[in-house]
């Protein structure tokens, strides 16, 4: 099997992977498609590059997360909301390139657990998590404390957490 024939074999089997990683990393689910056209462009840019030793999809999820991170750039710039900063994106993307069975796993949990939270409690995370989401912001914006903002964070957090640690139990089991 050529280069190219198992170049298409690989992109074309890791799309779904490569899809839920960039759509944990920006949100947006048409955002998403239009960031993993972007890095197919580039995955065929760098096909000369692409050793056959190696496993395929923790190489292409290095390029989907430069891509995914591209755009996040982009869109700050255009004032839109973006939920994660560049920091916590990096370091979801570089966990979900080293362990990515495991990563695929937590990010169904998480997103099933952070569907069982209220409305509100989704909300005061995504907040938390904006670029310029601090404490202090969000207190000052509910006109509480920075303490009690934290208090809340870390229970909800702490929830999630217990929430995370049953699904992935019960896969397991």
């Amino acid at each position: 099997m050529g280069v190219s024939t198992e170049f298409v074999t690989q992109i074309t089997r890791c799309q779904r992977q490569l899809h839920s990683f960039i759509l944990s990393m920006v949100w947006n689910p048409a955002e998403a498609d239009d960031v993993l056209q972007e890095t197919n462009l580039v995955l065929w840019e760098k096909v000369a590059e692409f050793d056959r030793e190696r496993p395929f999809l923790p190489w292409a999820m290095r390029f989907a997360q430069f891509q995914a991170l591209a755009w996040l750039k982009r869109h700050r710039r255009q004032q839109q909301r973006v939920v994660f900063d560049d920091d916590l994106a990096r370091l979801l993307a570089d966990e979900a390139v080293t362990d990515e069975p495991v990563f695929e796993d937590r990010r169904l949990a998480l997103a099933s657990c952070l569907q069982k939270l209220s409305a509100d409690q989704r909300d005061l995370i995504a907040r938390r998590y904006e670029p310029d989401g601090s404490v202090n912001a969000m207190a000052a914006a509910g006109g509480t404390t920075p303490k009690a903002v934290s208090d809340r964070l870390r229970r909800i957090r702490h929830t999630l957490l217990q929430c995370i640690q049953r699904k992935l139990g019960e896969a397991t089991a």
